[in-house]
């Protein structure tokens, strides 16, 4: 993974709009599993040449696939990778009070109202994430998902698809590749464990299996994103912890990480950690002062994280009494999910030097708050914040290189 040398490297953290005639063959999201499926799987070569080619039009110079392989959501696509993992009939309640474990304490009446959305505060553009709230605490569900065997992975030929689709989208171009994956904290906050011991041996288990996938996209020499809310968001899903209870758990969880990472190159890994980006208040989310110095031990080159909307874009001073771990490098977002209105590119270039005067500018790159594909209201909207993020970048790069 390159430093930024020279000028500010530009990222971003996911998913990205679907060319027309893919989306129409999963009805914008809501139908990955019907009988257009394998032509949406033939055309995703093409797709992924195509998405590629317009973030390079954007400015992007770490780019992606689009994702478009996780169209339902971005961690279920696992679901078909791994065995060990059975469907049953739900037997008891959810897993966790979702994010409403905490900020439902407070906001009842928005959450009942349904409201609470992941894209902006008009139409939601189909993806990962639907509208609807609950008040107080998470539905019940027909089935739940429990881990009763040891859990291996079993998708070796989708991943090599994934990887082929991206290296020959890339192959010729001044760009690095990057695949986004599930993390194992991420995946672990899901199913039931019904198999293995504690909480750890689950961890650690998940994690064995996870790293093939993860040691696949570096062998072929590309970046792995591994997918990581779990990191700040469980803070919503245990409402009586403490933060000195919080804090083992991240421990906890960036041990596994680490184990996942055994044998992988730290410098083809970034972490990415968000809080969710429910359209919901946030207002009781852990702030970063408490979590980032846990961050800085994952063996991943690259931290990525959530910190260019309202509630988060102030704690770049989180990091002011970090040390980063040699070659380590900060992808803040200068890019919010949140909202329509497309950034300012001088705003974006100072949330950039609110970093750089930190850990200092060839330790700095750009991300967003997550994928945008499908948390704004159109596509439009994505690709013109893709733009002024690459703009913003190419101004704070004149002020910190002078050039």
């Amino acid at each position: 993974m390159r430093h930024s040398t020279e000028r500010i490297l530009v990222s971003h953290g996911g998913n990205l709009p679907r060319p027309a005639e893919l989306d129409e063959l999963i009805d914008g999201g809501r139908d990955t599993s019907g009988a257009n499926l394998d032509e949406y799987k033939r055309g995703l070569p093409d797709g992924v040449r195509w998405v590629v080619d317009r973030q390079i039009e954007c400015g992007i110079d770490i780019v992606n696939d689009g994702e478009y392989v996780k169209a339902g959501s971005f961690g279920g696509y696992i679901g078909g990778r791994v065995s060990g993992i059975e469907e049953q009939p739900a037997t008891r309640p959810p897993k966790n009070p979702g994010f409403w474990g905490r900020d439902g304490r407070n906001f009842a009446g928005f959450i009942a109202s349904g409201l609470s959305n992941s894209g902006s505060g008009g139409p939601v553009r189909p993806g990962f994430f639907k509208p609807g709230g609950n008040p107080g605490s998470r539905p019940n569900q027909a089935t739940q998902r429990l881990v009763t065997g040891p859990i291996k992975y079993t998708g070796h030929e989708a991943i090599k698809q994934d990887v082929a689709n991206l290296k020959a989208a890339i192959e010729g171009k001044d760009v690095e590749g990057c695949i986004m994956a599930l993390g194992v904290g991420t995946f672990c906050a899901g199913p039931y464990n019904e198999y293995y011991r504690d909480q750890k041996d689950y961890l650690f288990g998940a994690a064995e299996a996870l790293r093939e996938e993860y040691k696949f996209i570096t062998d072929a020499g590309l970046i792995v994103q591994l997918d990581e809310p779990e990191i700040a968001r469980a803070w919503h899903f245990f409402p009586d912890w403490t933060i000195e209870q919080y804090r083992s758990y991240v421990e906890l969880l960036v041990e596994a990480i680490n184990y996942s990472l055994d044998g992988i190159p730290e410098e083809l890994v970034r972490l990415h950690v968000c809080w969710g980006s429910g359209h919901r208040p946030h207002i009781s989310d852990i702030e970063m002062k408490y979590i980032s110095d846990i961050m800085v031990k994952t063996k991943a080159q690259c931290l990525t994280f959530e910190a260019a909307n309202v509630r988060h874009e102030h704690e770049y001073h989180a990091w002011e009494n970090v040390k980063l771990r040699p070659g380590q490098i900060l992808g803040p977002s200068v890019i919010a999910h949140a909202t329509d209105l497309i950034e300012h590119p001088e705003l974006v270039a100072e949330r950039i030097m609110n970093y750089a005067q930190i850990v200092g500018r060839e330790n700095v790159q750009t991300n967003t708050d997550c994928g945008i594909g499908s948390r704004v209201g159109h596509e439009e909207i994505a690709w013109g914040k893709l733009k002024a993020m690459a703009e913003g970048a190419a101004i704070a790069s004149k002020r910190l290189w002078g050039k």
